[in-house]
């Protein structure tokens, strides 16, 4: 059984004296492969640095390039140019995390909106598939989408919490689904037990947000209390069990479907 973890904050400080260790037990739990999410121009330079440095031949770490809502004010010209060289290298493959977030409103709304536009248009440009990021902003994501699409290759929002008219509304739009352990929590995320299941196979993958969304439901809980690749399984078996399916039919199809979206090779 093979997992892809399609979000992974690698180059967190709290990965740092253990990336090596953190890697290889995402290997030994069957995850095969992982993007590393850059939020940043200079963040998805140092998730490249970290995919050429522990994956050299380029068939297990792979990253997105993008700049994150909450990073929305700093966007110019300049941003433009270092993401569209972040794209050029191969194991670069898709424009993200950008988005909108009307919860935190960390950067103006208008700065949200002018950064998400111009990285559709990059992505449009190079067509490559989009990382989204979207919280209490659903509905102006998805106006703006619409202007997109037609010519959008593909997009995933990531980390989905939302409600189901939400969903509805990314579904009829044929976008991407992604599930983090945000419904291992019984706190927040129980009304995706039900949603879990109007998502079609093909459409949706899993993704761990590492080091944040630690599953609640995870047993033993990790010492260091970070979440990791590894725990992707737990997951796994969560979605499975809310979606009526076993973890081997739900990770043959959500690795199947990461890895045509992000184009990413067989490993070895």
């Amino acid at each position: 059984m093979q997992l892809i973890d399609i979000g992974v904050n690698l180059t967190h400080g709290s990965f740092a004296k253990e990336r090596e260790a953190f890697l290889q037990r995402a290997h030994d739990a069957g995850v095969c492969q992982l993007v590393l999410t850059g939020t940043s121009p200079e963040d998805s330079e140092a998730a490249l640095e970290l995919c050429r440095q522990f994956d050299p031949v380029g068939r297990r770490l792979f990253a997105t390039a993008g700049l994150h809502p909450h990073e929305a004010s700093a966007w110019n010209a300049d941003s433009a140019r270092q993401l569209r060289a972040l794209l050029a290298e191969p194991q670069v493959r898709a424009v993200g995390e950008c988005g909108l977030d009307f919860n935190r409103d960390f950067s103006p709304r208008p700065l949200q909106e002018r950064a998400l536009e111009e990285q559709l248009a990059l992505a449009c440009e190079l067509g490559r598939p989009v990382f989204l990021h979207e919280r209490e902003a659903s509905e102006r994501l998805l106006a703006i989408l619409r202007e997109f699409r037609d010519r959008l290759p593909a997009a995933v929002v990531h980390c989905f919490t939302g409600e189901k008219r939400a969903l509805y509304g990314y579904l009829d739009l044929d976008l991407h689904i992604g599930i983090t352990g945000w419904i291992c929590d019984e706190r927040r995320g129980s009304h995706l037990h039900e949603l879990v299941g109007e998502i079609p196979a093909g459409r949706l993958m899993l993704e761990s947000d590492a080091p944040y969304l630690l599953p609640r439901t995870l047993r033993p809980r990790p010492k260091h209390g970070h979440n990791e690749p590894a725990f992707l399984v737990e997951v796994l078996n969560e979605v499975a069990r809310h979606r009526g399916e076993t973890p081997e039919c739900l990770a043959a199809h959500s690795t199947a479907c990461a890895r045509a979206f992000f184009g990413l090779p067989t490993p070895e």
